[in-house]
């Protein structure tokens, strides 16, 4: 006996009434979307209303600055003025706040209808940088912090921080980083010694030097990798003694701790 197929259902009316008006929502949120990005984009209400070098922008708020150039902070937006700060790329013009010298952390804000509001947090220098240039024999000086950063020194402002040599423009951050680290543990472990020391040399972390003046005089002391204060206060105690047998030696090596070595 032949299998006879059940009918097929028919979609029924009220289903395609349920579809047709999904569709029409559908299409209406999108033609709605499109049509608020567009004013948005467009409406003269949100216009970054800037210029090229203007030094007063009121559509565009920098705060948090001290030594970071205003100027190149505003040029970060240079391409955006005139048009809407919907339009903006927050996260783009961010990565482009944080290539500007002295800037750590950055925020952009839109602030409606027609304000962007840009909030820095500072880098903070921990030592002078002594920067060999090339083969010349000549150095110039910047300002490092505690990350390895470079930071131009800005004209006017005084700082009270100790010279570190051994690093390069060349170099890593992470490989300044770590003579920044090595400096600042060695002048933690000499304590109130530390105002003594005029330059720190941390080329080699394992083999630490200092400049100091002593009697008045300037000598470089090798204090290796560990026991810089003891062998610091022992070089002090017995300088008299030791330049009397060295008057003209100016660099002592101290990384033995029985004897001390006139270079």
């Amino acid at each position: 006996m032949p299998k006879i197929a059940p009918p097929k259902q028919k979609m029924s009316w009220r289903l395609w009434v349920r579809l047709s008006v999904w569709t029409i929502a559908l299409a209406s949120l999108a033609l709605g979307a499109h049509e608020v990005n567009a004013f948005l984009a467009h409406d003269a209400r949100f216009e970054l209303s800037c210029q090229v070098n203007e030094s007063a922008c009121t559509s565009l708020e920098i705060r948090g600055t001290v030594h970071a150039d205003k100027v190149r902070l505003q040029h970060v937006f240079t391409e955006d003025f005139g048009g809407s700060v919907f339009r903006i790329p927050l996260a783009e013009r961010r990565r482009h706040l944080l290539a500007v010298d002295w800037v750590g952390t950055a925020t952009v804000a839109r602030v409606w209808p027609n304000r962007l509001v840009v909030t820095v947090s500072e880098r903070t220098p921990v030592a002078f940088a002594k920067l060999p240039m090339g083969e010349s024999g000549h150095y110039r000086m910047a300002l490092i912090d505690s990350e390895g950063v470079l930071l131009s020194i800005p004209g006017r402002v005084r700082f009270h921080l100790p010279v570190l040599s051994g690093v390069t423009e060349d170099q890593t951050e992470a490989d300044r980083r770590t003579s920044v680290k090595a400096a600042q543990n060695l002048l933690t472990d000499l304590g109130p010694q530390a105002k003594e020391i005029s330059e720190v040399n941390a080329a080699n972390p394992q083999d630490m030097r200092v400049v100091t003046q002593i009697a008045g005089t300037a000598v470089e002391l090798w204090l290796g990798d560990q026991r810089y204060l003891p062998r610091y206060e022992h070089f002090v105690s017995h300088y008299e003694e030791i330049r009397k047998h060295s008057e003209d030696a100016g660099v002592f090596d101290l990384r033995m701790d029985d004897r001390i070595l006139a270079k």
